[in-house]
Formats: C-alpha cells, sequence, structure tokens
C-alpha cells in the first residue's frame, strides 16, 4: 500500500516522519524553511492523517522504504519524531544504502524498559479507547507528551495543544475500529540492540520538558551510535519543532546541510 506523502523543495533530500501522536501536519513550520534548502518529504503513516489502517500485518519501515524506492531520491537524511524516530532507525540498519543522516527527536527505542509513569499513561489511554471515549484518549496523550510531567496544561501554547489534539484524535479514529486486530511488525525486530551498528551522522534531540525515559534513551542512542551527538531543546516537551520551531531549525538545518 502507498503511504500518502507529499514533496517540496529541491537540494539533497530529506524525509520528515512524524510522532505516533501526530501526522505529517506537524511538520508545517518546517514545511515553510527545509524545502527552501532542501528536497523534503512528509509523509502519513498507516492509520494517520490521509493513509488508512487496512486490516493487515504491516510494517511502517517497509512502508517508507518502498517510498523512498518509489522516489528514487538516493540516500535521504530522515528526520524522525518519537515513533518517527523508531522507524527511521529501522531503515536505517535494513537499507542503509538510503540513509545519509538521522535526527532522531525523542526517539523511541524497542526493548526499553518503561517507567512506570509510562506504563500508567499507555493503561489509561488502552482503558478510554476501550470505553468508547476518544476525547479521554486525546486528553491522556496532551497531558503526557505535550504538557509534560512538570508542566500543567495551561503552561503550554494552547494553539499547540489544540493542533496536536487535532491529529491525535484522527489518528485514534483511524486507528480504534482496528485496535485489537492489527498491530505493527517491525522490519528490524532487533533494532534496540542493533542501533549500534549505524554508522552515519546522527543528531539526537530532546526536550527539556520530556518525561524522563526519552532522556534516557537519547542518552543510550548517543553512547551508542558512534558519529551522535545530542542537544536538548529548552521549554519543550515532546514536539520541540511545534512548540520552539526556530530553536529546532537552528540545530536541525545546520546538521543536515554539513559536509
Amino acid at each position: 500500500m502507498e503511504i500518502w506523502h507529499e514533496v517540496a523543495g529541491k537540494g539533497s533530500p530529506v524525509l520528515l516522519i512524524h510522532a505516533g501522536l501526530c501526522d505529517s501536519r506537524m511538520w508545517e513550520p518546517q514545511w515553510q524553511t527545509f524545502p527552501r534548502l532542501h528536497r523534503t518529504i512528509r509523509c502519513d503513516l498507516r492509520g494517520f492523517g490521509r493513509t488508512p489502517l487496512p486490516a493487515e500485518p504491516y510494517s511502517n519501515a517497509r512502508d517508507v522504504i518502498e517510498l523512498l524506492d518509489r522516489l528514487e531520491l538516493g540516500a535521504a537524511a530522515l528526520v524522525g519524531v518519537s515513533l518517527g524516530g523508531r522507524v527511521a532507525l529501522e531503515v536505517a540498519l535494513a537499507r542503509p544504502d538510503l540513509v545519509a543522516r538521522l535526527v532522531l527527536v525523542g526517539s523511541g527505542l524497542p526493548g526499553y524498559a518503561w517507567s512506570g509513569a509510562v506504563r500508567k499513561y499507555g493503561e489509561e489511554e488502552d482503558a478510554a479507547i476501550a470505553r468508547g471515549d476518544l476525547d479521554a484518549a486525546v486528553e491522556v496523550n496532551l497531558r503526557m507528551w505535550v504538557d509534560g510531567p512538570n508542566r500543567a496544561p495551561d503552561e503550554v501554547d494552547p494553539s499547540v495543544r489544540r493542533f496536536v489534539g487535532k491529529m491525535q484524535r484522527r489518528a485514534l479514529e483511524l486507528q480504534a475500529p482496528v485496535w485489537e486486530e492489527v498491530e505493527e511488525e517491525l522490519l528490524v525486530p532487533d533494532v534496540g540492540s542493533r542501533y549500534v551498528e549505524i554508522r552515519v551522522p546522527t543528531l539526537v534531540l530532546v526536550g527539556s520538558e520530556d518525561v524522563l525515559d526519552m532522556h534516557e534513551i537519547a542518552n543510550r542512542l548517543v553512547a551508542g551510535i558512534p558519529n551522535a551527538r545530542k542537544e536538548t531543546i529548552a521549554r519543550a516537551a515532546h514536539v520541540p519543532n511545534l512548540e520552539r520551531p526556530e530553536e529546532f531549525e537552528h540545530l536541525v538545518l545546520p546538521f543536515l546541510s554539513a559536509t
């Protein structure tokens, strides 16, 4: 199945892979800046935005690889947030010929032992979806990932909160009908141990207000990937490209253009 995508700009290719909290619309700020310097692609993974979620086995990483092969762009920089970061890691391991650089933002990492706080969040989300209360499920996600553990909702830009809530609601509407039937299959099942094999330049970003688990995963990635460095974006949680777009671009664009 071909996932929804769009392409803009000229230059070295960059693929933007959204978080599990959002869809390709999360890149709106960067869609105004990245295409000035790069051939920029953004996509909706299955069950997000404009890509449906059929009741069949699937792999997000395989879908991304098929997209890159179809576009014939050569090696691209992959910029992934959360779920998108984990997908980018898989692509880099499965098809290193397709990846020139990595930017991993609050990236997931299979095999990581989640804290009690994150497990509790997952249980609350599952319970809300099971009873059909998608509004409650959206709010659980906003409190966990947009607000973060140390901020009250009124301390977060309300426009960011509304925007992420809109994208998350769309994802839940697509996913809830097949929630118990469909589960993603990892293209690289042992990505949680094999990420140390990655050799491309890698920038690891994390928001200062993100949950502690994300900081620990970022440290693990930097320690394990030889050509990796870590930067922290202040006053942002799990979607720093939306909360602090200028700071995000100040870090990412020079990294993408470095030789």
